[in-house]
Parts: structure tokens; sequence; C-alpha cells
């Protein structure tokens, strides 16, 4: 007899439009909100939120604030350190909000990450924050 066609388990693989990426902004002459995402046992955070300081200032523009949020510092955190809070943002939805809310009243031109973004990152924190999010790795890459 005939059996009639099953349906194929094999997962479907959609050829995904063609994305055209923003370019890096440019931070010169722009006030930027810096952002850090550091595990609990990482000391020197504050240090290389410095670090970064320094070089966004370097290349013309003014930080006009900072938001760090910090993994692994409490009981229930610790198993979960080397993980991102969101594969989306790098933060928790809380976190996210302060810095929407630091961006939009120091009328800021960029949040740059110290960590490096994923384009599908870039593109969800730029829509989340109201300006444009780009890590520290790609400002430092366009000189």
């Amino acid at each position: 007899m005939h059996q009639g066609r099953r349906r194929d388990r094999r997962p479907v693989h959609h050829a995904e439009p063609a994305r055209h990426e923003a370019p890096v902004p440019a931070v010169a002459g722009a006030d930027v909100v810096i952002v850090g995402c550091f595990s609990g046992r990482q000391k020197d955070s504050a240090a290389l939120m410095d670090s970064a300081a320094r070089e966004i200032e370097t290349r013309g523009a003014r930080v006009v604030g900072r938001i760090v949020q910090r993994r692994g510092v409490s009981d229930g955190g610790v198993r979960k350190m080397a993980l991102p809070f969101s594969a989306r943002t790098l933060l928790t939805y809380g976190k996210v909000r302060e810095a929407a809310l630091l961006c939009e009243r120091t009328a800021a031109g960029a949040a740059v990450f110290v960590t490096p973004l994923t384009p599908r990152q870039r593109r969800t924190l730029t829509g989340m924050l109201g300006c444009p999010a780009v890590g520290l790795a790609e400002i430092l890459a366009v000189d």
C-alpha cells in the first residue's frame, strides 16, 4: 500500500534577509553613558570603567553617566556568573530601564558598553535605550 508523505522532521532553515548593520556612531563631541556588565569575581570593574571613560574622552566624547551590572554578588547569582543575564541585552530588565532613564535624562548621544555586543544586541539595546548602543571595542576599532 502507498503511504502518505510524512512531515519531514528536519528543522527548516529559512534564509534570513540581509540586514544592513548601522555604522558605529561617531562619539567625538557626543555625550555618552558607559555601561558595564561584570562578574562578581572581577574585582577591578571600577578600574575597567575608568579606563573605558578615559578611552572615550580621548576620542572627544564626554561621559555623562555610568551604569554597572554586577553578576554573582548575591547567593543565587553565583552559579550563573559566567552567563549573561539576557542573550538579547546582557543586562537585567531593571538595569536596562535604569540605563534608558539615564540616557534620556542626560540626552546621551550613545550608550557605550564595555563588553562587546553582537549585532542583535546592538539593535535591541538601541531600541530600548533610545540612543545608539555600541561596544567599546567597536569605537576603538574605528580609529
